[in-house]
């Protein structure tokens, strides 16, 4: 069995999905195991490949009842806490990135400025495990009952140094919303008052105000199904290059060449004014707050440009209805 690391959030787990991929391809016949939170399970399921969700919330004691793995695989940090709690299984081998203080004198050096999923993939290839880093697909569910062709705002973000003013996003849904878009607001449990705020200030009604209403699974099928996804450096902007849903993404405290979408996609586009020193206090990044409306604004119009069918291609035939 392969017991994989990943007990992370939504943005993690959708920039290690080329790893995952990488590993089941290259063991097709064993059973793959994921470490990762409870909640992410509906997500962990689009990915595929996955065998069974073993339940963990971070770091530390991993309950654990069966035999040692085979296979224990860190995708999750450069250790050593992360490497401990895997060795403490006794795994027959174990794959991650060099720490001898953790026990693993094996395996490639760590590197600080490295694209998340180019980090892991490296990781793999030093074992002589193939990855495609743009192997970044999940599973498209079927809508159901869910609104398709929304444009989702998402002002939230685990850091406010990662979130844009909400009189700005609130500004950009409400032009937007002018333009024809059918603008819902979105975001966890905790970020329901940030949304309703972002609601209020856009003149929105309060039906477009989803944010604690969706698990992370409907959340993915929103955007699987998205005219366009606005929000910060954070988990929904990994599900829209997962989907290849037009995507503007606003950076802060970290460049995009880190977090980013890939290049040579120019339906995804990630604003970012850095890199500025970070501020003393809270609120948001310098880097962040530097991008203005008009800036986003001109960033959904270049992706909009980039998704619509060439002149060509929008009609098929004297009776196609054009799209």
């Amino acid at each position: 069995m392969i017991l994989v690391l990943r007990a992370l959030g939504v943005g993690d787990l959708a920039a290690g999905v080329p790893a995952l991929r990488a590993l089941r391809a290259a063991y097709p016949g064993v059973e793959l195991a994921l470490v990762a939170p409870r909640w992410l399970g509906p997500l962990v399921d689009l990915v595929g490949g996955v065998d069974r969700q073993v339940h963990a919330d971070g770091l530390g004691h991993l309950r654990w009842s069966g035999p040692p793995p085979e296979l224990a695989v860190n995708l999750h940090g450069r250790g050593p806490q992360s490497h401990r709690m895997l060795t403490a299984l006794r795994p027959g081998r174990l794959l991650a990135f060099a720490n001898p203080a953790a026990g693993a004198p094996d395996g490639p050096p760590w590197r600080a400025e490295e694209h998340e999923v180019d980090r892991w993939c490296r990781m793999l290839a030093w074992y002589g495990i193939p990855a495609d880093r743009a192997d970044l697909g999940l599973r498209r569910p079927d809508p159901g009952a869910l609104p398709v062709g929304v444009t989702i705002v998402h002002p939230g973000a685990k850091a406010a140094a990662r979130r844009w003013p909400v009189p700005r996003f609130a500004a950009v849904a409400r032009e937007l919303a002018g333009r024809g878009h059918r603008v819902v607001v979105t975001g966890g449990p905790d970020e329901r008052d940030l949304a309703l705020a972002v609601a209020g200030a856009a003149g929105l009604p309060a039906d477009a105000v989803l944010a604690g209403r969706t698990d992370v699974g409907e959340l993915a099928t929103l955007v699987a199904h998205a005219r366009l996804v606005l929000c910060g450096d954070t988990g929904i902007g990994h599900l829209a290059t997962a989907y290849a849903t037009a995507s503007v993404l606003l950076f802060g405290p970290v460049p995009p060449a880190w977090w980013g979408p890939p290049p040579g996609r120019p339906w995804h586009e990630a604003l970012w004014a850095g890199p500025l020193p970070a501020p003393a206090g809270d609120g948001p990044h310098p880097a962040l707050a530097a991008l203005d409306v008009p800036a986003v604004l001109a960033a959904v119009d270049r992706v909009a440009a980039a998704t619509r069918p060439a002149p060509e291609q929008r009609v098929r035939s004297p009776l196609a209805t054009r799209r």
